[in-house]
């Protein structure tokens, strides 16, 4: 089915820049020093948590794990929910806009190597927590709320 590997594009080419309701899925990574890792995003060159939009047929877990593997290089496993994060107006760009609920998780590394694809990933940083640089959206803000809170 077309729409199975690339379901934002495929809803996009229906509806264009219309608001959308979008479900991502990603999550928080941390080293033996308990920094947090961050990906700096091509286009935007801005950090964030690894994580992307949730394909037709995976859970949520699924494509926290397929997303730290495609932008991370790293093999995770979930490990527990940090929380579910909702921004009604996002507005991307290049002119998308949608309602985004975004569900993350604390992952841990099992396996791989960093590694960018210098597209989508650009930079891969752990970070003290007290000292994450301004994070790309709303979302990714709460979710590092979350985690200070938590230590």
């Amino acid at each position: 089915m077309e729409n199975e590997k690339n379901y934002i594009g495929w809803i996009r080419s229906k509806v264009g820049h219309e608001r959308i309701i979008l479900g991502f899925a990603g999550g928080c990574i941390f080293n033996e020093n308990d920094e947090v890792l961050l990906q700096r995003r091509g286009g935007s060159g801005k950090w964030g948590f690894p994580g992307g939009a949730i394909e037709i047929g995976e859970t949520p877990e699924m494509a926290a794990i397929r997303e730290a593997k495609e932008e991370t290089g790293l093999d995770v496993e979930v490990l527990e929910l940090l929380g579910i994060y909702t921004d009604p107006d996002m507005e991307y760009a290049n002119g998308d806009k949608a309602h985004s609920i975004c569900i993350a998780y604390e992952l841990k590394a099992v396996g791989g190597e960093l590694f960018c694809d210098n597209d989508e990933t650009v930079e891969l940083k752990y970070f003290p927590i007290d000292e994450v640089p301004k994070l790309f959206c709303r979302q990714h803000e709460e979710i590092m709320r979350t985690i200070r809170d938590r230590k």
